[in-house]
C-alpha cells in the first residue's frame, strides 16, 4: 500500500487540533503541501510551525458562512489553480459546540448544523471545480459513530448529514473524476480529552472499543490518507468506520459473557 502525496495540494478543514491536526501531519509526512483552515489563529499557526512553512499554510475563517468559503476557494484557485484532496474535518461536538441550556431548538440546530454540516457542504461544492482539475481529485469527510448510536442533541443529525453529503458528491463528482468518501471515527484520544475527559473521572465504566482503548488521531489519518490515495481509486460514496469495533459491541451482554463467555468462544 502506498502513501505518497508528493507535490499534492491538500486542504484540511479544522486542521489546527485533534483529529484534523493528525490528518495534517500525516499528509505532510507523505509529501503534500497542506492548507489548514480553521478559526483559531494561535492553534493554526502552531501547527504550521510544527509542519514547516514550506510544507503547510494556515487560513483563518468561519466555514459555516458560504461567502467566507467562496473567498477562501478563490484565494486557493489563484495560488494553486487546483486541489488534489479536500478533507472536511471541521466540526464541533457536544463538549465544545457552544450549545447552552438556554438555547432553544433552533439555536441548537444552527450551532451544530453550521459547524458540522454546512461547512462540509459549502467547501465540497465550491472546491469541486478545483478538484476536477487534479489528476484524481478526492474528498474525504469526517462523520462520527454518533450517527449509529444516536445521542442527545443534534450532533448525530448533523453528522448523519455528512454521510449523505458524501454520497451526493460521490455521484456528482464521478463524471468529472472526483471521488468522495467518509471516515466515521469512534472514541479518539485528542488534546481535548486532557482538558475534559470523555469518561468524566478519567476511567471508563465500559471499554471505549473492543480493543479496550481509544484510538489515536494518526489512526484516523491513516484511513483518510488511504481513501484519498490511488489505492482507493475504485472506492467512492462509502463510509469507513474506524472505531476499534465499538459499534459491533453488545455492552448489555458483557456481564453475561463474563459468566458464560468461555463456552461460546470458537477456540
Amino acid at each position: 500500500m502506498s502513501e505518497d502525496f508528493t507535490d499534492k495540494t491538500v486542504l484540511v478543514t479544522g486542521g489546527n487540533s485533534g483529529i484534523g491536526r493528525g490528518i495534517a501531519h500525516r499528509f505532510a509526512r507523505a509529501g503534500a503541501h497542506v492548507i489548514i483552515v480553521a478559526r483559531d489563529v494561535q492553534k493554526g499557526t502552531a501547527v504550521v510551525a510544527e509542519l514547516g512553512k514550506q510544507r503547510a499554510e494556515f487560513h483563518s475563517t468561519d466555514l459555516s458562512s458560504e461567502d467566507n468559503v467562496v473567498q477562501l476557494v478563490n484565494k486557493l484557485e489563484e495560488k494553486f489553480h487546483h486541489l488534489d484532496v479536500v478533507v472536511n474535518n471541521a466540526g464541533s461536538g457536544s463538549r465544545r459546540g457552544g450549545v447552552t441550556s438556554d438555547d432553544g431548538p433552533g439555536e441548537r440546530w444552527d450551532k451544530m448544523r453550521g459547524a458540522n454540516l454546512d461547512a462540509a457542504y459549502f467547501v465540497s461544492a465550491h472546491a469541486l471545480p478545483l478538484l476536477a482539475r487534479a489528476a484524481s481529485g478526492a474528498i474525504v469527510n469526517i462523520s462520527s459513530t454518533a450517527t449509529l448510536h444516536g445521542n442527545w442533541g443534534t450532533y448525530c443529525i448533523a453528522k448523519a448529514g455528512i454521510e449523505a453529503v458524501t454520497r451526493a458528491f460521490a455521484a456528482e463528482g464521478a463524471e468529472i473524476g472526483v471521488r468522495a468518501n467518509c471516515v466515521s471515527p469512534g472514541w479518539i484520544a485528542t488534546e481535548k480529552d486532557e482538558e475534559l475527559p470523555a469518561s468524566g473521572a478519567g476511567e471508563w465504566e465500559v471499554p471505549p472499543s473492543l480493543l479496550n482503548r481509544m484510538g489515536t488521531p494518526d489512526e484516523i489519518a491513516a484511513a483518510v490518507c488511504f481513501l484519498a490515495s490511488h489505492d482507493a481509486s475504485f472506492i467512492t460514496g462509502q463510509t469507513l468506520i474506524v472505531d476499534g469495533g465499538l459499534t459491533v459491541t453488545d455492552y448489555p451482554s458483557l456481564s453475561m459473557l463474563e459468566r458464560v463467555g468461555d463456552r461460546l468462544k470458537s477456540r
